[in-house]
């Protein structure tokens, strides 16, 4: 009888790991020894990291959106389906197309902004987590003729250097437009520092200083009077706005709540280095979908991927997983619109980010371009 993978979610680690199984078990799938299935509510996939230059107008929404069907191996059984509850018991996935089994499932399910989960914000915050927020974004940027900015974040959220690419953009964007003595640029960051890693912290701060952008540490957003336009921590600070850039709470997917395989916030309690979830050993996570105490990013997902698919090729081959996943993270990261700075991190590693450069900003855009082919699997 068939063994039956099941990758349930379609981003970044859901799409690599079903690619890289498509190839490496190309043989056991034509011998009908293997079924490979993927999962995922969405039939688009979205570059999501191009969420900021669609909220700068420097690209447009289709040029960071791809039908996954386009993305995945033929050998990849794609149901377009939302997951409704998974019972690990049963090994079923049940689902509005109907239920799935599976030997190994792999859950890419990511993290959900949760704008509700902070009174107001709904109603007066604008963001660029989503396609809608960013495009929504673009155009209070562009129009934007002076007045306070103010950016608050959510813990945790994916992505830990997009509100710092964010701001450095938002500087020069106003310079160029001849209007930056007119526009207050207010960065509030939920922890004692202005970034959760100290180095990077290090870095951040004069850049922020000599750019005459206000930080306020310790500020955890609580609340927003979308009438008055204020924003209040939990410890009672007031920030006045004219606009609001939210990076909300992140939590798990609604799947994963209901089908109680998360901690409080919805993510999988999983081992650091094999990427097994701790209450089943047939279950891998990747990617946001995971609690383990590192970045929400998508190249923390693309090097997940890659040790999960071996791990569960070797599994079905009869032997012990011998690949174990180290916390190597790379992100680039935008000092303006012309210059760029990157990080690169593991589990005894914190990151360290380099002199910002032109050289290191034209190698994010080509990033952006060949993303596909990572999705892919071939890079």
């Amino acid at each position: 009888m068939a063994k039956n993978i099941v990758i349930l979610g379609g981003g970044t680690g859901g799409t690599m790991v079903a690619n890289h199984l498509a190839k490496g078990l190309n043989h056991e799938i034509k011998n009908g020894e293997v079924k490979l299935t993927m999962i995922t509510a969405e039939e688009d996939h979205i570059y999501q990291p191009g969420y900021l230059f669609i909220a700068f107008g420097l690209q447009n929404p289709e040029h960071y959106v791809k039908k996954q069907k386009a993305l995945v191996h033929p050998h990849v059984n794609l149901v377009i389906a939302d997951a409704t509850l998974i019972d690990k018991n049963k090994k079923v996935i049940k689902t509005n197309k109907g239920d799935f089994t599976y030997d190994y499932l792999v859950i890419g399910t990511g993290a959900i902004p949760r704008f509700d989960l902070i009174p107001g914000l709904p109603e007066a915050g604008d963001d660029f987590y989503t396609m809608e927020g960013a495009l929504k974004l673009r155009e209070k940027i562009t129009n934007f003729q002076g007045g306070k900015i103010v950016i608050t974040l959510g813990q945790p959220h994916k992505c830990p250097v997009a509100p710092i690419e964010l701001y450095l953009m938002l500087h020069e964007f106003f310079e160029k437009k001849g209007i930056r003595e007119k526009v207050e640029l207010v960065y509030t960051y939920p922890l004692e520092e202005v970034h959760q890693a100290v180095k990077v912290a290090k870095w951040l701060k004069p850049e922020l200083e000599k750019r005459n952008i206000r930080y306020v540490t310790q500020f955890v957003p609580a609340k927003v009077d979308p009438a008055r336009k204020i924003l209040t921590s939990k410890d009672g600070k007031e920030e006045s706005f004219d606009l609001l850039i939210s990076i909300p709470p992140h939590r798990g997917a609604k799947v994963i709540f209901d089908s109680k395989l998360g901690n409080e916030m919805g993510f999988i309690p999983t081992n650091q280095y094999t990427l097994k979830s701790e209450v089943d050993p047939s279950i891998y996570v990747v990617g946001d979908a995971t609690a383990i105490q590192i970045s929400k990013a998508g190249s923390t997902a693309h090097y997940e991927s890659e040790y999960v698919a071996k791990n569960i090729e070797q599994e079905l081959h009869g032997q012990t997983p011998t690949h174990f996943y180290d916390g190597k993270v790379f992100c680039f990261i935008e000092a303006g619109l012309e210059e760029g700075t990157y990080i690169n991190m593991d589990y005894k590693n914190p990151p360290n980010p380099v002199p910002p450069s032109a050289m290191i900003h034209w190698f994010k855009h080509a990033f952006n371009e060949m993303y596909w082919m990572t999705a892919r699997g071939l890079l």
